[in-house]
This record gives C-alpha cells, structure tokens and sequence, in this order.
C-alpha cells in the first residue's frame, strides 16, 4: 500500500506537468475560484457552529460548572485538548459534507478532465457524447452519495470515541484517512466508469488499491494548507492526479508480467 501512496503522490506533480504542457488551465482556474469562494464561505460558519455546539454541550452536562467548582489545572488541561479533538473532528466532518456537495456539483468539469486526461496520455480519441456525459455525472453522483453515507456512518463514530480522554487522541488522525480515502475513491471512480467498469468492480478496485485513493485524497487535503492558491488548485489537480496514477499502476503491472521468468 506505501508504493501505491507514493505512486499517487508523485502524479499530483505530474499532473502540474501534464497541465503546463497541455494548457488546462482555463479547466483548473474556473471551478477551483467558485470551490475557493465557496470553501472560505462554509468553512466559516462551520466553525461557529462547531464552537457553539462544544460550548452548548459542556454547559448541558454541566462539566464546564464542574470543571469550574474543582479548580483542577491537569483536568481543565484535558477539558481543552478533548474539545479542540471535538472540534477538530466536526470540521472534518463537516468539511466531508461540503467536499462531497462539490464533487456532485463539479462532476461534468472532474470526469471532462479525467477523460481528457487518458484521451492525451493514450493517444485516443473520446468524441463528445451528451448521453456518455450524462451518464459519467449520475454515476458520479452515486459514487459520491455512497461515500458520503458510508463516510458519514465511520466519522460519527468517529466523532463519538473522540469525546473519550487519551483514547479519542487518534480519532482526527482516523478521520482524515477515512476523509483521504473516500475523496480519492471518488477521483479514481471516473476513470473506472470510462473504462466500463461497473460500481461493484470500482469498489472492489480501489478496495485493493487503497493506496492510491489515501495518496490521493492525502495530497488533495494538504493543499488546503496553502491558502487560496493551493484550495483553487486543489479540486482539478486531483482529478488529474488520480488518472495518472491508475495509468501508472497498469504500466507498472503490464511491465511485472511482460519480465522474463
């Protein structure tokens, strides 16, 4: 699985090659502005809906007054690193939430890129089809609901052991990977669908392929920490990314079984 992490990592600077040289720009610039806008946006009332609801609930269970009447340093010490975990948690929840809405939304841009990706790389020629778009956007569509419920199911209870002294520690680090590999999941789906494989053949391939979807997703979240430019980029980059590194484990398998015995 690290080759494969690695594998997808290095097509995200590929992908910036790749971009360069065949002038996408106009197709990474225009949907990462309006994801940007929108990212700065939720992203904003999402942490004061994750401060108010960690407030409301230390005030319900009455564990703040406690806190307050015992005076205890150590105590109040874990109060405050459980609650920034607590919230921590929730903005990864509810930025899987806002990260999902957008890959329904951008789904005609994402499996546009992936196709012309492959299209390039493989010297094909994919003539427009209405009906063969149309159909890359509903399956898109139910790929991303399927990772947002299965997602949602694992970062709920996620949510719930973080709340848990020393033991709820490792929870955001678990979320992330579950974060990093349902995104990538989604990326590498649109090249599963050009290729005519069905829903159940997409899962049981990235389900033997996780590196390639964390590496994916990883990479893609590491990217928001360069403000504005790196969140524009973001989006389209990993799309791309995910076609060269599927396109790169397939040289990789055709190399392995063409060696001599």
């Amino acid at each position: 699985m690290l080759k494969e992490i690695i594998i997808a990592i290095q097509a995200y600077f590929k992908a910036h090659q790749f971009i360069q040289k065949h002038k996408l720009w106009k197709w990474i610039l225009i949907p990462g502005i309006i994801y940007t806008i929108l990212f700065m946006v939720s992203m904003y009332y999402f942490g004061k809906t994750s401060n108010n609801f960690i407030e409301f609930l230390s005030l319900k269970t009455g564990l703040k007054v406690w806190l307050d009447k015992i005076n205890s340093g150590f105590l109040g010490f874990l109060f405050t690193l459980g609650s920034l975990i607590l919230w921590v948690a929730m903005m990864l929840f509810y930025f899987s939430l806002f990260k999902y809405l957008f890959l329904i939304v951008g789904s005609p841009v994402f499996a546009f890129l992936s196709e012309k990706t492959e299209a390039i790389l493989e010297g094909k020629s994919y003539p427009f089809s209405f009906l063969q778009l149309t159909q890359d956007i509903i399956r898109g569509i139910r790929i991303a609901g399927r990772n947002a419920l299965w997602q949602t199911v694992y970062s709920f209870s996620i949510l719930i052991v973080s709340i848990i002294p020393v033991a709820g520690w490792l929870m955001p680090v678990m979320a992330l990977l579950v974060e990093c590999y349902y995104y990538g999941f989604s990326m590498l789906d649109y090249s599963m669908e050009r290729n005519k494989k069905s829903a159940a053949e997409s899962i049981a391939y990235v389900g033997s392929h996780k590196g390639l979807a964390i590496g994916n997703g990883l990479v893609f979240y590491m990217m928001h920490f360069v403000p504005f430019i790196g969140w524009v980029l973001a989006p389209a980059y990993s799309v791309i990314a995910a076609t060269l590194s599927i396109i790169a484990v397939k040289e990789k398998q055709v190399v392995y079984v063409n060696q001599p015995k």
